[in-house]
């Protein structure tokens, strides 16, 4: 996967950014990039060379869907996040992207941008999720998935572009649930099985029929297009072996990086600094 080395390299920088922050000189630009996820918030920083250099996240239940249900709960979370940088770096932050799901209704986009700026950010940018991903994977011809908490938001691109967008309920969240029936365990308990790295090979007979209720949506969703491969992204993607079951059923080469849950922030803040660079 060479052509995913920029964007692993990338995505590496930031996991370590997150642990130990990049000092920045005084004068420096730095943009954010907030990502409300379904099972994490998200906050991702990098300067003006778009780099990353610092990061942070909570787990948080304050969107369901796609949709923002907890605002209050939301915007603390962003604060705290971004005080917690802030102190780390030793300056403030002050501008700021976000994203949304694909098909996501013009008052709910606004929901998410008053997060980002009622937590003191200026909103450079609002974009849909498998857009942002898309440019950290360099992405001119294809199609970007990205399989979140609760729904999975498709992006076609041809030559660079954008051209079609969409998005379904059906992601980690039903992964999670399936786990906790099949288990008779709690929701938290199927969640801290699901993400468990060695728990996952046992697990997989039990989510295999979500998986393929995701690649049923991709390949609705792309069947009026010419798409030669598909690119993965988003929390429930890290899942091992769900590329092979989407490549399966779609027909598709299908590629993901190799951590696609932080791919979706640190477009966000990219698009911020790309957007203040224009």
């Amino acid at each position: 996967m060479e052509f995913l080395q920029d964007a692993n390299r990338l995505i590496k920088k930031f996991e370590a950014a997150i642990a130990n922050p990049v000092p920045v000189k005084g004068g420096t630009n730095l943009f954010a990039g907030v990502d409300l996820g379904t099972a994490y918030i998200v906050l991702a920083v990098v300067d003006q060379d778009g780099e990353p250099v610092a990061g942070a996240m909570r787990y948080a239940e304050v969107v369901k869907d796609g949709l923002l249900v907890d605002y209050v709960g939301a915007l603390d979370i962003v604060r705290e996040l971004k005080r917690e940088i802030e102190a780390k770096l030793g300056t403030e932050l002050s501008t700021a992207g976000t994203a949304y799901p694909p098909g996501t209704a013009e008052a709910d986009r606004r929901s998410i941008r008053y997060v980002a700026e009622g937590a003191g950010f200026k909103v450079a940018t609002v974009v849909d999720e498998p857009t942002v991903a898309g440019r950290v994977l360099g992405i001119r011809n294809g199609a970007v998935v990205d399989i979140g908490g609760g729904t999975t938001g498709i992006a076609v691109i041809q030559d660079g572009e954008v051209i079609y967008v969409a998005d379904e309920p059906t992601g980690g969240t039903h992964f999670t649930l399936v786990i906790a029936g099949a288990y008779h365990i709690s929701y938290a308990d199927a969640e801290q099985l699901k993400t468990d790295p060695q728990k996952q090979q046992s697990l997989f007979p039990v989510v295999k029929p979500v998986m393929e209720k995701v690649a049923s949506i991709i390949r609705r969703h792309i069947e009026q297009f010419q798409v030669d491969n598909l690119y993965l992204t988003g929390g429930a993607s890290c899942f091992s072996g769900i590329e092979k079951v989407v490549e399966a059923y779609v027909g598709i080469p299908t590629w993901k990086p190799d951590n696609p849950f932080l791919v979706t922030p640190v477009g966000i803040a990219l698009s911020a600094q790309r957007n203040w660079e224009v």
